[in-house]
């Protein structure tokens, strides 16, 4: 008995160790107020975290939290289906949680966590940091939702290396379960576990990665899509064929060439660009003269209207 005692006693003493080794992210600041960082500060906002959502203009937080608040009601619709009053209440309690602001250094200085979801330039994203560095609490996380850089390259402008990790959602953020949390060599493992947990409180499926191009999903995504290009441009198979052998022979619900219209080509294009100039000697990475030519003709896929193929 007195050693199924001590046994209890050291397991719950290890367990309130490494609780008490993870931060509680409570307060929570979005830099970028466009699809990615209004889904992030959306979803963090629905599970009762307090937000700040961060952006350079009024007019695009403006715009931000009318899509957020669109997107919310879209969800209780199906959320609450019988329930309108309790779906009334529902946004009305996220949006209580959310605030907007254009001055990032103004709000970092009470956060648990900045999640950064801006351009995909790593001189932008390192200026951004580097201010932040100088205002945030030493406590508080920095996370970036990169889907290219690397999240070392990154960390290496703040002086926080072992707060600093990666938080890469999928689009749209509150449909899309998974998130990839990507620790670096220097990650302590203190933020890692509390980024782990942040995740988890979000309603979400974290997976841990490694900081290597691309990380999981897009290292496997983005060369089977330029796998398919290459095809085509052998002349093997038609891209009409290749999106209907992938949906019908591998059970996809897009094609390559649907997929990569619906990304961006310019998207796809700078990841591949980015890897390259990474390992130029693999073969997997090397950059194809059709998607140039595309994105060089502004064809750039759904959102310009024309890509691979043609929308009206």
């Amino acid at each position: 008995m007195a050693f199924a005692t001590r046994c209890f006693v050291r397991s719950a003493s290890s367990a309130a160790t490494a609780a008490a080794k993870k931060l509680i992210v409570k307060h929570v600041t979005v830099i970028g107020g466009g699809l990615m960082g209004a889904g992030i500060a959306q979803v963090a906002a629905a599970t009762g975290h307090t937000v700040v959502l961060v952006d350079q203009t009024d007019e695009i937080l403006k715009n931000s939290r009318k899509g957020i608040e669109d997107s919310l009601k879209r969800m209780t619709k199906k959320m609450f289906a019988d329930k309108p009053e309790a779906a009334a209440q529902f946004i009305e309690k996220t949006l209580k949680n959310l605030t907007v602001s254009t001055d990032p250094v103004a709000v970092v200085h009470s956060t648990d966590l900045v999640v950064e979801a801006i351009v995909e330039n790593l001189q932008v994203k390192n200026d951004l940091f580097k201010r932040l560095d100088k205002f945030a609490p030493e406590n508080t996380i920095f996370a970036s939702n990169t889907s290219s850089l690397q999240i070392t390259d990154i960390a290496n402008s703040t002086t926080r290396q072992d707060r600093f990790g990666g938080l890469h959602f999928f689009n749209p953020v509150p449909v899309m379960k998974l998130v990839e949390v990507i620790k670096t060599p220097m990650t302590s493992q203190k933020t890692f576990e509390s980024l782990m947990e942040f995740t988890k409180t979000l309603g979400k499926n974290p997976i841990s990665c490694k900081d290597t191009p691309g990380f999981v999903v897009n290292r496997l995504l983005v060369p089977y899509l330029m796998e398919a290009v290459r095809l085509y441009e052998r002349g093997d198979a038609s891209k009409e064929d290749i999106d209907v052998a992938m949906k019908l022979g591998a059970g996809y619900p897009m094609g390559p060439f649907e997929l990569l219209d619906y990304v961006g080509l310019d998207t796809s294009k700078y990841i591949i660009d980015g890897w390259h100039l990474l390992e130029p000697n693999n073969p997997l990475f090397a950059p194809s003269p059709l998607l140039n030519k595309l994105v060089e003709e502004r064809k750039m896929g759904k959102k310009t209207g024309e890509g691979f193929y043609k929308y009206k």
